[in-house]
């Protein structure tokens, strides 16, 4: 190690849905261990995912989308993503740079924070006229007084590491928090359920993919190195389990495909992926199986 002091510490990402968060945190780690679709939602629980290198440890926290809660999982969801206002070294605010501007939202964020405050405008290549953007900016420097206004694109990786830098420079001194090669503290079979949860998102609509959960039965390494998985994703209704499965397995096994390949894009072997699915009715309304998939 250098000369240079060491600086780490936990930085929380915040916003509405479909702001980019995820996308970003996937971006700035270099790897999808987030769950990314154009639905809003898509995050359901709180994730951690880790950047280190010779100078730092940044442990960046991703959050379900802040928004209206009617139902118990999606209340559960809100709750998740208040627990890492506080008790942070520094707050990423998400804000969609194509979208008006929220300004009681921004207040009682920023209100509640216990930590510095970076605006992170993403989405700027998608700004029509680009003067434009300069205008959002200026709104939203009227707002708040931010340290900090980082325009970026998730999708694209613009500015990013500038956005790594200044974040890295608002760390505090200290030892590393995690083991230096680790992407994320959560395990294997829960990024795996991630991503079998995210070709669900991307392939149906409506409220189907909303109902749905994924638990991973089994995982298992064989004596050739191959990955067997055993997965079954639950839904609401009868339904729903014939939209999942389609005509003749024909989605199952599209489900199965795309997420296979992503898995063995983390896993960095071959995966055997096998998929099943049961109806769960109501199940997120029912506080057993929302604790019980850790949504509580």
């Amino acid at each position: 190690m250098s000369d240079t002091t060491y600086k780490a510490g936990f930085v929380s990402i915040i916003g509405r849905p479909n702001v980019g968060k995820s996308t970003l945190l996937n971006r700035i780690l270099g790897e999808k261990i987030v769950a990314v679709s154009d639905k809003p939602q898509t995050t359901r629980n709180v994730i951690r995912g880790i950047l280190s290198d010779e100078t730092s440890q940044i442990v960046f926290v991703d959050t379900p989308g802040i928004h209206t809660a009617r139902t118990r999982i999606n209340r559960a969801m809100v709750d998740a993503a208040m627990t890492v206002v506080t008790g942070i070294d520094l707050m990423l605010l998400v804000v969609d740079a194509t979208q008006k501007i929220e300004e009681a939202f921004i207040k009682d964020i920023c209100s509640k924070a216990g930590a510095p405050i970076y605006l992170v405008l993403n989405k700027i290549d998608q700004v029509t006229p680009k003067e434009k953007l300069f205008t959002v900016i200026e709104g939203y420097t009227r707002l708040y007084d931010f340290p900090e206004i980082i325009p970026i694109s998730a999708q694209s990786g613009s500015n990013i590491e500038r956005l790594v830098d200044l974040v890295r420079e608002q760390l505090p001194e200290g030892e590393a928090l995690f083991p230096d090669d680790i992407l994320t503290d959560l395990p294997e079979k829960f990024i795996v359920a991630e991503l079998i949860r995210e070709k669900v998102f991307r392939l149906t609509n409506r409220e189907v993919p909303y109902g749905t959960a994924v638990v991973v039965e089994a995982f298992a390494e064989r004596e050739n190195g191959l990955v067997a998985i055993n997965a079954t994703i639950m839904v609401e209704r009868d339904s729903h389990k014939g939209i999942i499965i389609g005509k003749r397995g024909t989605m199952l096994k599209k489900i199965g495909e795309q997420a296979r390949r992503d898995i063995e894009r983390l896993l960095g072997t071959k995966v055997y992926l096998e998929l099943f699915v049961q109806v769960q009715e109501r199940w997120t309304e029912r506080t057993a199986m929302l604790r019980e998939l850790g949504y509580e």
